[in-house]
């Protein structure tokens, strides 16, 4: 986790940054295990951000379902 900050805070307001992920931000505590790290690098990602929410099942996890099905 300390890179990934390192790398975002050079990067904030630098230039164009593209995250994905599957996990709401309430919960990056719980990958990056140090609470005030992570609250900082929300701050800098989420500062001038465009956040998009996908909210459904995953299409990934459907074809998995669906392939345990027909083995």
């Amino acid at each position: 986790s300390p890179l990934l900050f390192q790398f975002c805070s050079e990067r904030y307001e630098r230039g164009s940054l593209i995250i994905t992920t599957n996990l709401e931000f309430g919960r990056w505590g719980e990958v990056f295990g140090d609470n005030a790290l992570t609250v900082a690098l929300l701050d800098r990602i989420t500062h001038h951000a465009h956040v998009i929410p996908f909210i459904g099942e995953s299409y990934r996890f459907k074809q998995s379902k669906g392939n345990k099905i027909n083995d």
